[in-house]
């Protein structure tokens, strides 16, 4: 397995161009099968998990060819073939072929997914929105079939604000006969993104960008064009990463209304920056001050996503933060990693932690338990002292470009050992 070996105490400067958003362009990929013609996807992310997919979608009978972040779909035929537990265990984001294949099929076998092990993600939300439009489900010990006559719009209220969820829910109301409201839809950028592509594609979605959705059938979908939105989760890392190195950079690509929460956090703990022309600017901080509270929501609220980077820059400010995480209660793992590097936590339960700062951490053996983990563990090395040894960053390949070689460029001394 390969790991990152980290120098600490390097200052940043220089410019970081954000890549495409990953969760955009895997219900994008999925959306693609919905029509029989040709789909172009420019600034698709070179990532593990994309490359997953589209292993995902060619098992079942599409061609894709990606090359230089552009990615073309053609999906002439799709086979209903059971998508095998080698592809669909490898990441979580398998789940999204159920909306699109039970609308191109009427039927989907699928065993059930993996990815990041974060508390009891179940597939019940997916089941109730599609069960809604008439698909019956039957499982077994490890997959999960759907099948469908005829796929009806109704009205669908989501049980919880799953983004998942709610894009499956989407992909089958496309082709669905008649109306379907979608009501509490998570409504995440990449969830936008999804809506938008779709319209490209000749769907008719209404209230993009809230929790209401309105889609009103049709027969069929065409081959169409897009560009992925940047990937707002990265800007918010290289973003603290700027902030907790106390370093001045330029990020690049940023689209600012899609991090205003975050933007709001970081103007109270301090941080010295602007934003304008999609572009942010960080400059040197005098003094950083503490947080009463970080509480993770949905969209717009504060992405649990980067609730992990963020807990990073708690450690260096003076005084005691909360974190109280809302969506997940797996999402706190990683602060047993941080407290190894000599982070001073206290852990409450699953969902709250409060962490008492500054502190100097100090290098040492760590490991990644899921994407935005280790992203923390990677900002976590760069202010710490001496050497840091990261391990699994496999998660980190699967949901993030090249971040070792973005970060060396900006000055960072990261080593990838196979």
């Amino acid at each position: 397995m390969s790991k990152f070996i980290v120098k600490g105490g390097q200052k940043l400067s220089g410019s970081v161009n954000v890549s495409g958003s990953k969760n955009a362009t895997l219900p994008i990929i999925s959306a693609c099968l919905l029509t029989s013609e040709k789909c172009v996807l420019s600034n698709v992310p070179d990532i593990a998990d994309v490359h997953s997919f589209i292993q995902i979608i060619k098992s079942i009978g599409a061609e894709a060819e990606f090359k230089d972040g552009i990615l073309s779909i053609h999906a002439k035929r799709i086979s209903k073939e059971r998508i095998h537990d080698h592809l669909a265990r490898r990441m979580r984001a398998s789940i999204l072929l159920l909306g699109s294949l039970v609308a191109r099929n009427k039927e989907i076998e699928i065993d059930f997914p993996g990815g990041c092990v974060l508390g009891k993600r179940t597939v019940y939300p997916h089941i109730y929105a599609l069960n809604r439009l008439g698909v019956n489900f039957s499982d077994s010990s490890n997959s999960l079939k759907a099948k469908v006559k005829t796929l009806k719009g109704n009205v669908i209220i989501m049980p919880e604000t799953s983004v998942t969820a709610t894009e499956n829910a989407i992909l089958a109301s496309v082709l669905a006969l008649g109306k379907t409201e979608i009501r509490l839809a998570a409504c995440e950028p990449h969830v936008q993104d999804l809506c938008v592509f779709l319209n490209k594609m000749g769907a008719k979605i209404k209230g993009i960008g809230t929790h209401f959705l309105e889609i009103e059938g049709v027969e069929e979908l065409n081959g169409a064009s897009h560009s992925i939105t940047s990937d707002y989760l990265e800007a918010g890392t290289f973003s603290i990463a700027a902030v907790i190195t106390n370093s001045e950079i330029v990020i690049n690509n940023v689209v600012e209304k899609q991090l205003d929460s975050f933007w709001q956090k970081l103007k109270e703990v301090g941080a010295n920056f602007e934003i304008k022309n999609n572009k942010v600017y960080f400059y040197k901080w005098k003094k950083l001050n503490s947080i009463e509270k970080l509480q993770t929501a949905v969209f717009p609220g504060f992405a649990t996503d980067l609730q992990a980077p963020f807990a990073v820059l708690l450690t260096q400010i003076e005084g005691r933060s909360m974190i109280f995480e809302t969506l997940f209660e797996g999402r706190l793992n990683y602060l047993f990693e941080l407290e190894k590097m000599g982070a001073k936590i206290n852990i409450s339960n699953p969902y709250v932690a409060y962490i008492d700062g500054p502190t100097k951490l100090k290098g040492c053996s760590i490991a990644s338990c899921d994407i935005r983990a280790g992203a923390a563990m990677v900002l976590a090395s760069l202010i710490a002292d001496g050497v840091t040894e990261i391990t699994n960053i496999n998660y980190i390949d699967r949901g993030y470009e090249r971040l070792d070689e973005k970060l060396n460029n900006l000055g960072a001394k990261i080593q990838r050992v196979n």
